[in-house]
């Protein structure tokens, strides 16, 4: 049993950001099996207003509302964990984590929810939660981007042991549902520059050309000036606990992927598992490294333009459609759940706990 202490972006509220699904997920496995763990949060208004999950079944969340507040009052929490993770996007997280390395007894990691986006910021000075040199000084580098950016975090940034840590979905939470099918192909995700061109064209643009088609988008921070098709629904934000009837209300749904991770490869976002533990069949834009998660035309379809999405979306028999998402499905429960993820986590641990000659080469 080890006591551990993550200092992440939100866990308390699923408000435009993904973070908090997966330290959900991950805390609640984390004590399931016998370790105890509390979770720092900075007290912003955007997440204090929005919290879906002021306190945690599992585990406890400590709230601090300044760096000083952090620093005086949380010190022995540090000094005394078996394991300090700092994740990405932590508010001063630099700061942060210079100071949880300064205190910290047992290993330390550092946790990129968003590597390509980390990396890309590094590389133009850009970054206010990390920096070059705090790097090398943790003993764990994990990372939600796995494949080559493993061996790049290694090389050029000095990163000690770069491990792929990627999302994850809770089984209990995510299945299939008998629900009513309210849309042809929907899309849960919040707004983002880089994703918008493919949103454009693989959901706007047929929902364009096909107006007897039902289409949904749900999620925060669209331009209240963006023009929506007639036949696409708008929710502005989807909480967790409504993502399940989301998924199991679509025919097909859209996973698409930011710029910085498809130049990367090999980042997997957490809704494509939820939407794939749905047994939902996604239709995703194409990166590296999907196909090593899963198989195409048998496990997920992938489309670059509009006229693929119509194809599916008009001529895939339904037992065809029916049989790739109960495949993806049943991927997800082997490989991609909360619990394999906290398996990888304690191997990872005990490598940095192992004496040198036992460690594996990474």
């Amino acid at each position: 049993m080890w006591n551990i202490a993550i200092i992440g972006l939100s866990i308390s509220s699923s408000w435009g950001n993904g973070h908090a699904t997966t330290y959900r997920g991950l805390v609640r496995e984390l004590v399931r099996r016998g370790h105890v763990v509390t979770f720092l949060e900075r007290d912003v208004p955007w997440y204090r207003d929005t919290r879906d999950l002021p306190r945690l079944p599992h585990g406890r969340i400590l709230f601090y509302d300044s760096l000083a507040a952090l620093f005086d009052g949380h010190e022995a929490l540090i000094r005394n964990a078996d394991l300090v993770i700092v994740g990405s996007y932590v508010p001063d997280g630099a700061a942060v984590c210079r100071w949880s390395l300064a205190h910290a007894r047992g290993v330390t990691a550092f946790y990129d929810i968003d590597t390509p986006v980390t990396l890309a910021a590094l590389e133009r000075r850009q970054t206010t939660y990390i920096s070059r040199d705090l790097i090398p000084r943790f003993d764990l580098y994990l990372s939600f981007t796995g494949g080559p950016t493993l061996q790049r975090l290694e090389r050029d940034f000095g990163a000690r042991r770069a491990r792929a840590l990627y999302c994850s979905v809770d089984p209990m939470q995510y299945f299939p549902d008998d629900v009513p099918c309210r849309w042809d192909l929907g899309y849960l995700g919040t707004h983002a520059e880089d994703r918008q061109p493919a949103l454009d064209h693989l959901l706007l643009a047929p929902a364009r050309a096909d107006p007897g088609a039902r289409f949904v988008v749900a999620g925060a921070n669209y331009p209240a000036d963006m023009i929506w098709p007639d036949n696409v629904e708008r929710i502005a934000h989807l909480p967790p606990a409504e993502h399940r009837a989301f998924y199991n209300s679509q025919r097909f749904t859209l996973n698409i992927t930011r710029a910085d991770m498809i130049a990367s490869g090999y980042a997997p976002s957490v809704r494509l598992f939820e939407a794939a533990a749905c047994g939902t069949p996604v239709i995703s834009d194409w990166w590296p490294g999907l196909d090593e998660l899963f198989r195409p035309e048998e496990e997920i379809f992938t489309a670059g333009s509009a006229a693929e999405v119509l194809g599916y979306l008009n001529e895939t028999p339904d037992e065809v459609r029916q049989a790739v998402g109960e495949q993806a499905r049943q991927e997800v429960l082997t490989r991609h759940t909360a619990a394999c993820r906290v398996r990888e986590l304690e191997d990872y641990v005990e490598e940095c706990l192992a004496p040198p000659a036992a460690r594996r080469a990474p």
